[in-house]
């Protein structure tokens, strides 16, 4: 099995601002995995508040390139013991377990989803993201738009401009990035009109600390995403959240993340497929996994301008999965 990588620089189609910054492009380090002339690809993204450096994991892989390619192909999840005997950032051994799975997909002539006895004939819609801006320009965005599910940004508690969304009667999801304060989320889980949004992620800053006020049983679908990173997390979490917001790169690739589902499903969590602005690789990757969730916010790829594979895609919110062997990824 031969190990290569690069990093992608996308331009993105417009200004993406969220309460963490405001982004022009993002970098991603693509994977390729080789056997037998089939290729698997995986994806992972800088991402500055998770304190991401791709030069860094270029150095760890040039570490560990000689054990990756001196590896037997096996089933998925004994590669996926052997990366976590690496010890590798969640977001790089993501890459590498997305990339085998494709991998080992197209070596078997088998698509992910049948390899896994996954239905997908029923699919949650994706959300398209809205930027941070006034309240004016968000709102003429969400009307023009030809999606049907939006997921709005804020980086502050504007109790104004929450009432002017709601009243829109669209399918609105409301995303503060850790920005609003306990008194505000008291004031939205105790207001009846709140239930009007589909979900509300990542209300205060990360921690037990900040979340442990945050109660599941009122009002607002509270939903974790930088609190949520693996599954460790979910037993402290059910008092406080109703749902989860699950990103490959967070809990370390698709391996975990059926794991993940499979135990939220058990303490009763409703659950998103989530994705960072990355390419048809990453979101190819999460959206096999999406007829397994409640929610999906998979528009990564309709972000970006100069997107470099084809595979599963977004299509004004409809996820149309490919049916290809592995994950269908293919470079462009």
């Amino acid at each position: 099995m031969k190990l290569t990588w690069q990093i992608v620089k996308f331009q993105l189609k417009e200004t993406f601002a969220i309460a963490y910054g405001n982004y022009t492009f993002r970098e991603a380090l693509i994977i390729t995995l080789e056997k037998n002339n089939e290729k698997g690809f995986g994806e992972c993204t800088s991402i500055d508040y998770y304190h991401i450096n791709l030069n860094d994991f270029q150095i760890i892989l040039e570490k560990i390139k000689a054990k990756i390619e001196s590896k037997k192909i096996v089933y998925p999840s004994d590669f996926y013991t052997f990366l976590l005997s690496l010890n590798l950032p969640s977001f790089l051994r993501s890459a590498l377990d997305c990339a085998y799975w494709d991998l080992f997909g197209k070596l078997e002539k088998q698509s992910f989803l049948t390899i896994n006895s996954i239905n997908y004939k029923k699919l949650p819609e994706s959300s398209i993201t809205i930027s941070i801006d006034t309240i004016e320009n968000q709102i003429q965005k969400i009307e023009q738009s030809t999606w049907n599910k939006f997921k709005v940004k804020c980086n502050h508690f504007d109790e104004n401009n929450i009432v002017k969304l709601i009243q829109l009667n669209k399918d609105i999801a409301l995303d503060s990035n850790g920005s609003f304060d306990a008194e505000q989320c008291l004031w939205l889980e105790n207001n009846e009109l709140t239930a009007k949004f589909t979900y509300l992620e990542q209300p205060m800053e990360i921690g037990f600390n900040n979340y442990s006020v945050l109660r599941a049983n009122r009002f607002a679908n509270w939903m974790a995403d930088e609190d949520c990173q693996n599954l460790v997390d979910l037993n402290n979490l059910v008092p406080h959240y109703s749902s989860i917001n699950i990103k490959l790169v967070k809990c370390g690739g698709l391996t975990p993340a059926m794991e993940m589902i499979a135990f939220a499903r058990e303490l009763g969590f409703k659950i998103m497929m989530g994705c960072m602005t990355e390419s048809t690789i990453g979101i190819s990757a999460g959206a096999v996994l999406a007829p397994l969730c409640d929610y999906a916010d998979l528009d990564g790829a309709n972000l970006i301008a100069n997107d470099i594979a084809s595979g599963s895609k977004i299509e004004n919110g409809k996820i149309i999965l490919s049916e290809n062997y592995g994950l269908g990824i293919k470079l462009i």
